[in-house]
């Protein structure tokens, strides 16, 4: 059962793949230049991908945390099992 989810506000993101770098197993660099999260959901407003979401277990936790540090325009969002912001 996921304990977590990475929520990436996607409009926010400059591309800079530091994403990528820290965690490759779940970022991936878009050919419009963005990251994209590896298999999230996808929620679209128009035809532009606004957000992403993937639930994640305890294990995936601090290499995603170690994204969202590394991100320079804190794009990158974790969420507790209720919902609440914790990064």
């Amino acid at each position: 059962m996921a304990k977590y989810t990475i929520d990436h506000d996607r409009p926010t993101c400059i591309g800079c793949a530091a994403c990528e770098a820290v965690a490759p197993e779940f970022w991936v660099m878009s050919e419009d230049g963005k990251s994209d999260v590896k298999g999230s959901k996808i929620i679209k407003e128009g035809n532009e991908i606004k957000q992403e979401l993937l639930d994640i277990e305890e294990k995936d936790y601090q290499i995603n945390k170690d994204a969202a540090d590394a991100c320079p325009v804190n794009c990158i969002h974790i969420l507790d099992e209720k919902g609440k912001r914790i990064i």
